[in-house]
């Protein structure tokens, strides 16, 4: 008998949803997989190993309705030409989708902090700013020069300015281990330790970071991050400052929405009036891009601490997700959103970011976010 999945679509229509499922028999993990439905139709599937040592069978539901019920049948397959793959090499992991390049880890020693540049979206063009790694783009305007495309930084770790590069001091954030974890046909993961150092270089704490891409049907792209801060070295304060986003992002230029951009937010909020200090559980940024209209979407974990998160947003082209600026958010020194974590105590949070083809309507994010939070229950039907 062969190994079949009962996916369940539930109460949301799902498009391009990664669906992960727990096999209770391992399968020969030397051997390609795919999971076929009844039409004959197949699609690429993944086996990962859990923490636990069990075995998960990860793939791409192209499609299922709302309230449907789906079975598919595992079946052993050649590994397909279009995959996911990272390339280690000087201080930076290329993450190539198709044989063609989705972004570049940069972690080296020359830069402040680790950051992905460029991410390349559904057009083939660069979703975020290029300024400062290269200069003179046309159109790119050269403020805030520690706003590097998509990475995540503090402004006030116990004091330390974590955010900036100002002459006057910063911190730092070193990496001291890279491990790619995963290469496939549905996806690829990569986990980095770093250590968060005040401006004299003194270890505050240690960052686990983990990043998992995956490569969509049609061009859009997924990064799922994770990050558990370990207070190592005492108490680390993470300070109220709107300076700050666990995950950032600074837009493409021409995505801005003082240009030609669009912010929205999980409630239908619009523009940096209506979105800048208030809670959403996600909130998406779109705007002409060339070859068409594009958008990043940076969607909050429920297990988040301050769930759902604040956003320092700005017309301008920065999105982050900020846990902790609540007086600046709510101009009211009194609300102090500042967190203590005690030393060996740990705080993890997650994010989907999602870069899609379309504005926020388009590219169904309301939806899509569903497929994070709620993904479609898939559970093993039969085995061998």
């Amino acid at each position: 008998m062969a190994t079949t999945i009962t996916v369940k679509a539930g109460p949301h229509s799902r498009i391009n949803c990664p669906v992960t499922v727990a096999l209770a028999s391992p399968l020969d993990a030397s051997k390609t997989y795919a999971v076929r439905c009844a039409e004959g139709k197949t699609v690429p599937a993944q086996i990962v190993k859990a923490a636990d040592g069990a075995q998960q069978l990860f793939f791409i539901l192209p499609e299922l309705a709302a309230k449907q019920d789906l079975t598919l049948t595992v079946v052993e397959a050649p590994l397909p030409l279009n995959t996911l793959k990272l390339e280690q090499a000087d201080d930076t992991i290329n993450v190539k989708a198709n044989g063609k390049l989705f972004t570049t880890l940069h972690y080296g020693g020359n830069w402040v902090r680790p950051f992905m540049h460029p991410v390349i979206g559904p057009y083939g063009s660069n979703l975020t700013r290029s300024y400062p790694m290269v200069e003179d783009v046309p159109g790119e305007p050269k403020d805030h020069p520690h706003q590097k495309s998509f990475w995540t930084a503090w402004g006030d770790i116990n004091g330390t300015d974590n955010w900036s590069e100002l002459e006057r001091g910063h911190g730092t954030i070193k990496t001291t281990n890279v491990t790619i974890l995963e290469n496939g046909p549905v996806r690829g993961k990569v986990a980095l330790a770093l250590d968060w150092l005040s401006e004299k270089g003194e270890k505050q704490m240690v960052e686990n970071r983990e990043l998992t891409y995956y490569q969509l049907p049609g061009g859009d792209s997924i990064v799922d991050l994770k990050v558990v801060f370990t207070a190592t070295n005492g108490d680390i304060k993470f300070g109220d400052t709107k300076e700050g986003g666990i995950c950032s992002i600074r837009v493409a230029s021409s995505m801005d929405a003082k240009l030609n951009g669009t912010i929205v937010n999980a409630y239908g909020a619009i523009g940096e009036d209506e979105t800048w200090g208030k809670r959403a559980a996600w909130c998406d940024y779109y705007g002409p891009v060339p070859g068409g209209v594009a958008g990043i979407c940076i969607m909050d974990h429920p297990d988040n601490y301050c769930y759902p998160t604040y956003w320092h947003v700005r017309n301008y082209g920065l999105m982050t997700a900020n846990p902790f600026g609540l007086s600046y958010f709510h101009d009211n020194p009194a609300r102090d959103g500042s967190l203590v974590l005690k030393n060996g105590e740990t705080l993890t949070f997650q994010y989907r970011v999602f870069f899609h083809a379309g504005d926020t309507k388009q590219a169904a994010v309301a939806e899509r976010y569903h497929d994070y939070i709620n993904p479609p229950k898939a559970a093993i039907a039969a085995e061998a």
